[in-house]
């Protein structure tokens, strides 16, 4: 089946994937939904080396779908010849090796920017292509630890926590991402390609955002503040009849629009009178907004605060998630037609637009589905593959 773009916007764009496990194919999904012509270039031996997870798997699954997937022996001369053939006529290469794995395998920015100096080929390692510890082999809670983040989640006194989703695989993967639009985006002026790099180190450091700024700025080292909003007072989980709820009170205003809710006196206490006595007396006026909630169930408090202006929302397993209106109103489920599954659902792009539209178009392939046909495109003939078949390099 010839290349069936997911959407219009990267229609022209051919992308060589390189990558395995999670970073880098989160990466390349993102290229895939907007359009463009992804191919995966798997090991003949993939399935003897491992995903990650079985290609039936949800996860693999969600991942891969709107691609063609090609096998090549990148160590067999052939396969080498194959891969450079298919990159002087792509516009973009992803991996996510360790930083010396292309180099020894001859298919690094340099040796492919000489055969086609338009190529964008975007890189993602564990800590950076160079430095220190470049070297070393990274993991999605390794950098979670590593970049901060756990020293701020979970509950103060009980230790670090990672966070429940591979945040820094999936923040590396999108900022690449972006950042190969954005090369796209410059080489329609330059004419030149770029080489587009970033790291789950780089990834998880920026995304402390306003933490890493109470360092940066004011040398303030944030500690863990578990449910409680580190800055933003009363912002936390609070208890109801029938169970918890999230409560946002955020600035002065709205604190006083909440506090007047209450018909108790406790809340006009000096203690509370401003953010910085909020934030000093945090654990008495939570005691004192939990003694209101545990009267009445979480849909009342939901309804009755956001009614006033104050946000509250439910605290959703998966399953309650999928099952909102909104979410579903918003296309974050897609059907697939899963070639192990049948019909089933995968995750949707949260980007809307007015024109434009992502797509899930195509499932996952099967191992080197489309080696004939894209080795085809190339201008490999049916004897060609066959030799390449015969000598080990598909």
């Amino acid at each position: 089946m010839p290349f069936e773009p997911a959407s219009d916007i990267l229609s022209h764009v051919t992308v060589l994937d390189l990558t395995r496990v999670r970073s880098g194919p989160t990466c390349i999904r993102q290229l895939a939904d907007w359009g463009a012509n992804v191919i995966k270039i798997e090991d003949p031996e993939t399935d003897k080396v491992g995903l990650g997870g079985p290609r039936s798997g949800s996860d693999f699954q969600n991942l891969h779908r709107n691609k063609r997937s090609i096998t090549l022996n990148l160590k067999a001369a052939g396969g080498k010849a194959a891969f450079l053939a298919l990159a002087n006529k792509a516009d973009v290469i992803v991996e996510n090796y360790r930083p010396d794995v292309k180099k020894r395998l001859g298919i690094d920015y340099a040796a492919v920017s000489k055969l086609n100096p338009r190529i964008i080929y975007g890189s993602i390692s564990g800590f950076g292509q160079d430095g220190p510890l470049a070297d070393r082999p990274g993991f999605d809670q390794i950098a979670q630890g590593m970049g901060g983040l756990m020293s701020i989640t979970g509950e103060p006194g009980k230790g670090p926590m990672r966070v429940g989703i591979p945040i820094a695989d999936l923040t590396a993967g999108i900022f690449l991402s972006q950042g190969i639009m954005l090369a796209l985006m410059e080489r329609e002026r330059s004419g030149k390609g770029q080489w587009v790099q970033t790291s789950l180190l780089q990834a998880q450091v920026f995304m402390l955002d306003f933490q890493a700024t109470r360092w940066l700025m004011d040398k303030e080292v944030p500690p863990q503040a578990g449910n409680d909003h580190p800055t933003s007072i009363p912002t936390g989980v609070f208890k109801t009849s029938d169970g918890f709820i999230n409560i946002a009170v955020a600035g002065q205003k709205m604190w006083e629009k909440f506090a007047a809710l209450f018909d108790d006196a406790g809340f006009k206490k000096p203690d509370f009178a401003d953010g910085k006595s909020r934030s000093k007396n945090r654990k008495a006026l939570n005691a004192l907004i939990e003694a209101h909630t545990v009267k009445n169930t979480s849909a009342y408090w939901i309804a009755m605060l956001n009614k006033n202006g104050c946000p509250a929302g439910e605290i959703n397993t998966i399953d309650q998630v999928f099952g909102l209106e909104q979410v579903r109103h918003l296309g974050l489920a897609q059907p697939m037609d899963s070639q192990e599954r049948g019909k089933t659902e995968v995750l949707g792009q949260p980007i809307l637009m007015s024109r434009s539209k992502a797509s899930v178009k195509r499932p996952p392939p099967t191992l080197g589905q489309h080696t004939d046909e894209v080795l085809a495109e190339a201008g490999y003939s049916a004897a060609d593959i066959k030799k390449l078949r015969t000598d080990g390099a598909v």
